[in-house]
């Protein structure tokens, strides 16, 4: 939004999040239970919410109740999971019963979210806000992986829990590819929201600093084989969605600047941020959305969708 307008709005993160959960249920309703009723999402779930019920500022929905103003969402996520159980086992598939049940606990641990509010003196609905406010073409972004599980240069699923829905749009490109357009975009003004795992012995929110240790694999060695060897054996996972927001090279290495919201994060003395160095970036992140303008060079190498019949 700063990108292209100059104004800075804090928007509501939870909203999303409230709506994600709703669509979880109807999948799981629409499924007979086989869809997963968990936290966790991925970073191109927010254009298809957006689209559907379109977005707030944080003042119009907090999305927190608790007094001391943090978040905590154990119990919601045992209330949610314990519903889905309970229409499991009794075949309740109706899905307007099941999804009113659902908001009553959302609206119980969240709030209820606004159908119109106030900002900056002017009334509006989400899609108003979104339309007029933060005026981003939601179908603008574009997501990219690189996974020897698919051919090079075609687009299919990013097969991990999170990605819950079977999302098939991701592009799959070869991992000195995927590197090279995720530098260039930061480097051309972009941002980019990229998720990886973030539980390796080189992450250390102290130095707020993610490398890979030589004891892992030095780093000449990371390489697609590399990369994908700890992906089929879950040593890498895709546990935690961040946004890349600067970069810069320091004695021959690439260093990236990380908006965190994880509470490592806040330890060191850079406070909600991380630096992660290019040998953690190409072995341990996963995927990355950002504006087609930044990768469209890259997204020219697929051959153009074929129309529907």
């Amino acid at each position: 939004v700063y990108r292209l307008t100059g104004r800075k709005v804090k928007l509501s993160e939870i909203w999303t999040v409230y709506w994600e959960y709703v669509e979880k249920m109807r999948r799981f309703v629409r499924e007979r239970g086989d869809s997963l009723i968990d936290e966790g999402s991925e970073s191109n779930a927010l254009p298809r919410i957006w689209k559907q019920y379109g977005i707030v500022p944080e003042e119009a929905y907090p999305g927190v109740l608790s007094a001391d103003g943090r978040h905590d969402h154990s119990r919601l996520i045992a209330q949610l999971k314990e519903l889905s159980q309970w229409v499991k086992a009794n075949n309740i598939w109706d899905e307007d019963r099941v999804l009113a049940m659902t908001r009553v606990i959302l609206d119980r641990e969240l709030g209820v979210p606004p159908e119109h509010f106030a900002y900056q003196g002017r009334e509006y609905t989400p899609q108003q806000f979104l339309a007029q406010v933060v005026k981003l073409d939601l179908g603008d972004y574009v997501e990219f992986m690189s996974t020897l599980s698919l051919p090079f240069y075609t687009r299919g699923e990013y097969k991990v829990p999170d990605n819950w829905w079977h999302d098939a749009s991701y592009y799959n490109v070869p991992l000195d590819e995927w590197y090279a357009a995720l530098k260039h975009a930061v480097q051309q003004g972009y941002t980019v929201a990229i998720g990886g795992d973030v539980s390796e012995p080189g992450y250390n929110g102290f130095e707020n600093a993610a490398v890979v240790p030589t004891f892992d694999i030095p780093q000449a060695y990371i390489d697609q084989s590399a990369r994908e060897f700890r992906f089929a054996n879950h040593t890498t996972a895709d546990d935690h969605g961040i946004h890349l927001v600067g970069w810069t090279n320091v004695d021959g290495h690439d260093w990236f600047l990380i908006k965190d919201s994880a509470r490592s994060s806040r330890w060191g003395k850079f406070d909600g941020y991380y630096f992660y160095r290019d040998d953690y970036v190409r072995l341990k992140m996963l995927t990355f959305v950002v504006h087609k303008e930044a990768v469209r060079d890259l997204l020219a190498k697929f051959a153009p969708a074929q129309p529907k019949p």
